[in-house]
């Protein structure tokens, strides 16, 4: 039978053969890819069952973080409302002190400077103005150094 076989006979036993073979091969690869497809399904169901109960927890907990937020911004709009209030009453306070304290600070100038003159010149008029001007100049010096002191704190408080 083997030497009654053409070429062309030979050629489709061969071809037979290798169709028979990929075919085996394909059916061995599809069902290992199904076996694959198996496990990725029970995969994706056990992220599934397990997964969405731990978004839904995450979720609750973000909720309630924003709800302690704005707590807390209420908190600190209390805060700075309350800054406000004590900056306010503040300013209140060193404005009714600083005209006596720079009163004070300039008698004090005039007083030690008129002293000092008189001692040295014997001259009571001549002491009177050295008083005078002495409490000038502490007077315009204390209100320049209050006030540089009042920009400096509100440069403070800007920053």
């Amino acid at each position: 039978m083997l030497l009654s076989s053409t070429a062309g006979s030979i050629a489709y036993a061969a071809l037979a053969f290798f169709l028979i073979a990929v075919g085996l091969t394909l059916g061995y690869s599809l069902l290992r890819l199904a076996g694959v497809f198996g496990r990725v399904s029970s995969l994706v169901k056990g992220v599934e069952k397990e997964l969405v109960p731990v978004l839904n927890k995450a979720g609750g907990s973000i909720d309630r973080v924003n709800d302690q937020l704005d707590k807390l911004d209420v908190v600190t709009d209390s805060a700075v409302d309350a800054v406000g209030s004590i900056d306010t009453g503040m300013r209140a306070v060193a404005g009714a002190v600083k005209l006596p304290a720079r009163k004070i600070a300039a008698l004090s100038a005039g007083l030690v400077h008129g002293l000092a003159a008189f001692r040295v010149e014997r001259d009571f008029a001549a002491a009177m103005a050295a008083a005078r001007f002495a409490a000038e100049e502490r007077e315009n010096r204390f209100a320049e150094e209050f006030e540089s002191a009042a920009e400096e704190e509100k440069n403070a408080g800007e920053e």
